[in-house]
């Protein structure tokens, strides 16, 4: 008698829950019913703004809804992620966040006005970005083996090129000195362009670049494409091999990817959720992906949330260790 009390019971608790979630879902409207904005950190005709314009089109199309991208571009997309961690959690507010806004910022800045990851909602990471190490041609070695050696009979005469002090490049230098266990010197410039071409001309004895960037100059023969910083190697460069080849457990990457406000509600997370990893799937979007050196992901929001956890810890040691916080 007691089991069936007790079975009972939770048949009853079931029929409640599933009764009270039937209500909510007929007293929602459906979603979305007006325009999308989503905030993007950094300028027009940047990688995170094509990146957010080519799945915020596709996105338009299935949801039935205008997608706005909204540029807000300061301190490497702080102020677009201060908005929307302060937005209405009502799936109308979303953000292409990226390695910067949500990886590097909240160490390498000792204020910043949100939590990446209490203050957010994930949705899906879209893709990821490998960096080249890139060298110029005099430079001792053509592997990474090689280039350590070289870097270690001669400490500290070795010179890396980035586009600034806390940006991924300058922290993928650090993190692969750490690793290396070598002496080499940050030159910080403003910007890619100059870094990549600091390369080029001698000043500077390699790099860390963006593949799109730097893709031109490997293959007019201007620099050595050494290696790849993520874990496995690019489809763009598949012949250049890994640094976890040389240094195991060396894993480096740019990426960008979906959040909302922290409280938007599980449906609209699994609806903006179900139809980007389709968008992503797809052949189209992943040619696009791949022309610009960028590997497509489309994980779950709970991967996505522990990536960005992992990201956060990985990036607070580098830039610790460089010892480059900024008020």
């Amino acid at each position: 008698m007691k089991t069936i009390g007790v079975w009972s019971s939770w048949l009853g608790a079931m029929m409640a829950a599933a009764f009270i979630g039937e209500a909510v879902a007929a007293a929602s409207p459906a979603y979305p019913t007006k325009p999308i904005r989503v905030l993007v950190g950094f300028p027009a005709g940047g990688s995170t703004d094509l990146l957010a314009r080519l799945i915020g089109a596709r996105l338009s199309e299935v949801l039935g809804a205008q997608i706005i991208v909204d540029n807000r571009a300061a301190a490497g997309g702080t102020m677009a992620s201060e908005l929307v961690a302060k937005g209405n959690p009502d799936g109308y507010t979303l953000q292409m966040a990226t390695v910067a806004s949500h990886g590097i910022n909240p160490t390498l800045f000792r204020k910043i006005p949100y939590d990446p990851i209490k203050d957010f909602a994930p949705v899906t990471l879209v893709a990821t970005y490998p960096l080249v190490l890139a060298v110029n041609p005099t430079v001792p070695g053509k592997s990474v083996k090689e280039l350590i050696d070289a870097a270690r009979a001669k400490p500290g005469q070795f010179r890396f090129s980035s586009s600034g002090n806390g940006t991924p490049g300058h922290l993928s230098g650090e993190i692969f000195k750490t690793l290396a266990k070598i002496d080499v010197t940050h030159v910080p410039y403003k910007g890619g362009a100059p870094a990549n071409l600091a390369v080029l001309s001698g000043e500077t004895h390699m790099t860390f670049a963006t593949l799109p960037g730097m893709i031109p100059h490997v293959r007019a023969g201007k620099v050595y494409a050494l290696a790849v910083t993520t874990a496995k190697r690019s489809s763009a460069l598949p012949d250049v091999p890994a640094i976890a080849e040389s240094l195991p457990g060396y894993d480096v990457a740019s990426w960008a990817g979906l959040v909302a406000p922290a409280g938007t509600p599980r449906n609209v997370i699994a609806r903006l959720h179900a139809e980007t990893v389709k968008i992503i799937a797809s052949r189209e979007v992943g040619e696009r992906l791949a022309a610009d050196g960028a590997d497509a992901v489309g994980n779950t929001p709970e991967q996505f949330s522990a990536f960005i956890k992992n990201e956060v810890g990985k990036w607070a040691k580098a830039i610790k260790q460089a010892g480059v916080q900024q008020d």
